[in-house]
């Protein structure tokens, strides 16, 4: 994709040298050397990220940068600034500015930070592009680019129009549902109900009742009759969620309603005719079950004419980033937040998470992060402790305690060093992170990388 970078500073060596830079990686480059004239560069020709000096000969760097995100409130802003003026930079930091460079900086410093704001432009124009194919066909949180996700995509699409019996497999939190509803929303029968019933929360002495309804004094409590789930599904879709916890003796009655396409209440002697979908889904491996004799096979291949399995969220690392960006996009408008993105920090704490709850734990983590989070990125501090703590490398091996001459505290502040050494490593030499992952606050870090002599040379 051709991307476009306007650089206002007014300094001409300074235009030439970002210019050049830029050029040569494949950018298209428009140079303005004042507000004004930057300004009109991007009511004109627009850009996908703005290099912005905030000493400028006509205006106040962080008054432009607000002209700037009132024009386009989603454009990355890289403001750049003397070295001794950082206050500066945090300032236009909260005005929402991207990120920003301290001069004097290098090629290699340049291009990171214009790649990181490219990235997040690149994730936004993925989420728009799903949220309008999500209004014709296809829901927004149905994200994947690993193969196997590709390969559910399209055969979502395929199975929906038709009539046939789908078994969703997974473990929880993957988004069993949200393709359930998916398949619904694309099939014939979108503008009839869809009923979801999770199976393994409902009691067994009233799943029975709820699935099938009653009739007055069909026992002790039933003052008047209630259409069941099933018949209130008729000409529409059943969703079975977690099908695997439903007992024996009522995967038999199911069955036969599968079979006869018809549903007798409690306490009735008359079936009333239904036109259902079923959709099935299960975070328990149901073959196992079969073999084991709690889950019918014949029921099974009634609900399993179309059988898939969706991976959980570890298996599909390059998904994170347009999860992130979706779910952003979707707090920004819930909360009133402007949030443009992920500090690098926090986004290498993210993909090394092992995520066991799935997309729905990241879509917690995300919307926690959103809350507490007041400026343009989310960084470590918004994160819960649990995703630092699980994100530290496996446990040093140690040697036989008992092992050498050394004492306890000899011993104790070995294993320390190794784990404060290991933490940097972890964190590209950055403190905060690396405090963040030991669970220590920055000072009490530096306080031992110094009695360590860590900082030495």
């Amino acid at each position: 994709m051709h991307y476009t970078v306007l650089i206002v500073d007014d300094s001409s060596s300074t235009r030439q040298f970002l210019e050049g830079i830029l050029r040569i990686e494949g950018y298209e480059a428009l140079c303005a050397s004042t507000a004004a004239e930057g300004l009109a560069i991007l009511q004109r020709h627009g850009a996908d990220v703005v290099l912005l000096d905030l000493r400028l000969p006509d205006a106040d760097g962080l008054i432009t940068l607000t002209e700037i995100k009132q024009l386009r409130p989603h454009l990355p802003v890289i403001v750049i600034t003397a070295f001794s003026d950082i206050d500066s930079a945090v300032g236009a930091m909260k005005r929402g500015a991207y990120d920003y460079l301290p001069k004097p900086f290098g090629a290699a410093s340049l291009l990171a930070a214009v790649a990181r704001a490219l990235e997040t432009v690149s994730l936004r124009a993925e989420i728009e592009r799903l949220r309008q194919a999500s209004t014709a066909s296809l829901d927004p949180q149905i994200i994947g680019q690993t193969p196997v996700m590709q390969h559910i995509i399209d055969l979502v699409a395929r199975i929906a129009p038709t009539h046939v019996s789908v078994l969703i497999q997974g473990p929880s939190g993957v988004g069993k549902e949200i393709v359930a509803r998916q398949i619904h929303r694309l099939s014939a029968d979108t503008a009839c109900p869809f009923i979801p019933i999770n199976c393994a929360a409902i009691p067994e002495t009233l799943l029975e009742s709820e699935l099938f309804g009653y009739e007055t004094g069909a026992f002790t409590g039933a003052n008047r009759p209630k259409k069941g789930l099933i018949e209130s599904a008729h000409t529409g879709t059943l969703f079975l969620d977690e099908i695997s916890g439903m007992k024996p003796d009522m995967q038999v009655k199911l069955l036969r309603v599968l079979e006869d396409r018809r549903v007798r209440r409690l306490g009735s002697t008359t079936d009333v005719p239904v036109n259902i979908r079923i959709l099935a889904a299960s975070n328990r491996d149901i073959l196992g079950m079969m073999q084991a004799g709690a889950f019918r096979e014949d029921l099974y291949y009634r609900l399993g004419v179309v059988v898939f399995t969706l991976p959980p969220l570890r298996e599909r690392a390059n998904d994170i980033q347009l999860f992130l960006a979706y779910f952003i996009e979707k707090f920004n408008t819930e909360l009133g937040r402007q949030v443009e993105g992920v500090s690098d920090e926090a986004l290498a704490l993210l993909n090394r998470y092992p995520w066991p709850g799935n997309v729905r734990e990241l879509r917690n983590v995300i919307e926690r992060a959103m809350v507490l989070c007041d400026g343009p990125q989310i960084g470590l501090e918004h994160l819960p402790a649990e995703i630092s703590r699980a994100a530290l490398p496996a446990p040093l091996s140690i040697a036989d305690p008992l092992a050498g001459s050394l004492g306890l505290k000899e011993r104790v502040a070995q294993l320390e060093l190794a784990l404060i050494k290991r933490a940097l490593q972890e964190a590209g030499g950055n403190q905060t992170a690396a405090a963040r992952l030991l669970g220590l606050s920055r000072d009490e870090l530096r306080y031992r990388i110094k009695r360590y002599g860590l900082d030495e040379g």
